[in-house]
């Protein structure tokens, strides 16, 4: 498995769309600082067929430092939730059936 940086994927989005790269790296920057933004005002995005982003909200709770075995209180945090839309998952799962079959194979 390998990792695609936002560099890459707004090279490939220049490249099919024959966009400028300057124009498309301002375009899927201000897409991602919306997201951000909307995210932190609470409201929950919902892209069909690809998914739905949302915060939650995690309890505070008590965990232990496992090199000193002290327990430290962990504070309540935001967390953001995603969750994924028909397309995706029918895109993983076809992946995952094309995989297992390769590695039956074997």
């Amino acid at each position: 498995m390998s990792t695609v940086t936002k560099k890459e994927l707004i090279d490939r989005i220049a490249e099919s769309t024959q966009a400028k790269r300057v124009i498309v790296k301002r375009i899927v920057q201000s897409f991602l600082d919306d997201i951000t933004s909307e995210l932190a005002k609470g409201n929950r995005l919902e892209f069909r067929d690809f998914g739905v982003f949302e915060t939650r909200t995690r309890a505070s709770r008590a965990a232990q430092n496992p090199k000193t075995l002290e327990r430290v209180q962990v504070p309540a945090k935001r967390t953001v939730k995603f969750k994924m839309g028909r397309q995706m998952k029918k895109a993983l799962s076809d992946k995952s059936a094309r995989s297992v079959q390769t590695s039956s194979d074997i």
